[in-house]
């Protein structure tokens, strides 16, 4: 088994197909073609798309408020560490800094990933976990065509095929909508349809 620690970054945020109501963060091996699916709850994924997508919440979100906590007790956070996988739970670590000691603070790796990306911190596994979770994804391979149905029910998850149907003043209006309600995963995926007309 080899200890040797790999750099990731999130690559994706999707609804995960394998489980209803939850999500999938891909994580990619940094100068690599690895790709570390986890499947995390939908506060969590807000969480991360908030902070992804830099929007600003009208009122501070738990991992806003995490984040504020160790800033001010001048805690700084060096790195995540996904540091072991068991029956397909995924552990991760906080290593952070004070003032005088390093300490290693245990967390669920969903939290873990939503606190790295507010604080810019790297994220960090072994390439043993790799090596046992990771998906090879070949850039130069070819693509694989997606049945039409599956095509379809990625779309209706996603909601897509009727955000491509409205106009740009409804999906403004949508979007303060779901602003207001903190729907920020719905929020971004409007942003984008925006954005793609533009």
């Amino acid at each position: 088994m080899s200890s040797k620690k790999l750099e990731l970054e999130i690559v994706a945020l999707s609804h995960s197909v394998t489980q209803s109501h939850s999500y999938a963060v891909v994580l990619g091996e940094v100068n690599g073609v690895r790709k570390l699916p986890i499947v995390i709850g939908a506060f969590e994924a807000q969480a991360i798309a908030v902070a992804l997508e830099n929007m600003q919440p009208t009122r501070p979100l738990t991992h806003d408020l995490l984040k504020n906590m160790m800033t001010a007790f001048q805690i700084q956070l060096l790195e995540i560490l996904i540091h072991r996988i068991h029956e397909g739970i995924f552990y991760a670590k906080l290593i952070c800094q004070t003032p005088t000691e390093t300490i290693e603070i245990d967390s669920r790796t969903s939290d873990a990933l939503a606190i790295a990306v507010r604080f810019d911190a790297p994220i960090f596994t072994f390439e043993s976990i790799l090596d046992s979770a990771g998906l090879q994804m070949d850039e130069n391979a070819p693509k694989i065509a997606e049945p039409e149905a599956d095509k379809k029910a990625k779309a209706k998850i996603s909601g897509k095929d009727d955000l491509s149907a409205m106009s740009i003043s409804e999906l403004q209006q949508m979007l303060e909508e779901v602003l207001d309600k903190e729907d920020y995963i719905k929020a971004a995926q409007i942003r984008d349809e925006i954005n793609s007309r533009k």
